[in-house]
This record gives structure tokens, sequence and C-alpha cells, in this order.
């Protein structure tokens, strides 16, 4: 379907949409989800376009081990830096997390007191690799 802003760079076509029915012999009732519900939902099939399946579109989930509250934990698979922001009140050290089930684009700042609290195996290792080498590690417990 063709939609939206006429810009340079702007999608030409959004969704796969399924028709609902044929209205006339050159229109077509699509089935659009809720979030466009404030768009008409009949088009002309000059606008229209037939999706070509392609296998790049499917997107793979992986398995995800549910407890019986059905929730999960997320684990911390790697720190990748470490940061120290100051207020007026305290100075905390941040650490840039990659978590499991995520890329390396959804990546987080975490307080470093927390994380070494809970998964102290992170931290391990940390003084090896001269990527820390000016990571804090100033806490005394």
């Amino acid at each position: 379907m063709r939609f939206g802003r006429k810009e340079k760079l702007a999608p030409r076509y959004i969704g796969a949409y399924g028709i609902v029915e044929r209205i006339g012999t050159l229109a077509y009732r699509l089935d659009l989800p809720q979030s466009l519900s404030a768009i008409h939902d009949v088009f002309h099939v000059s606008i229209l376009r037939k999706y070509e399946p392609d296998p790049s579109h499917v997107l793979s989930t992986e398995d995800v081990e549910l407890d019986s509250s059905l929730s999960y934990v997320e684990q911390p698979v790697q720190i990748f830096e470490s940061q120290r922001e100051a207020t007026q009140e305290q100075e905390d050290y941040l650490v840039l997390v990659q978590w499991s089930r995520h890329g390396i684009e959804e990546t987080t700042w975490e307080l470093e007191a927390r994380m070494r609290q809970e998964w102290p195996h992170l931290f391990e290792n940390m003084m090896n690799n001269s990527m820390y080498s000016d990571f804090p590690m100033y806490y005394q417990w």
C-alpha cells in the first residue's frame, strides 16, 4: 500500500495487509491494524502492490524458559565499558551491559555496584583484558 509522506527517503509502501473484500472493480478494503484505525480502509488498486514473500522477512524467535509465574529473568552476557557519573550528592560508576536475547545495539547502562553484587562472575577476568585497564575497582565490601 502506497502511503504517507513524499520525502526522498520515506518508505514508499508499508505493511502486508490482507484483503477483506473487493469494493467495485478497482477498490479493496484492507484489514488494517488498530494503530492505523484513523485511516480509511478502502484503497484504489493503483496504490496497492502484491506482496512477494521473502524468507528474510521472517523473524526468528528464541526459546524462552518461563518460570511458574510466566516470567523470565534477563541475564547479563558481557560488560563493554564503564564510566563515572558524579552528582553533587554522590559519585556512581556505571557499566555498559549486553543482556541475553538482545543485540549489541540494545546495551544498557547499569550501576556497577548492583551488577557486582548480583553477577560477580562478569568482573572476575576483567583486569586481564586491556579494554578495562581504566575500570574503577574502588569498592570495599
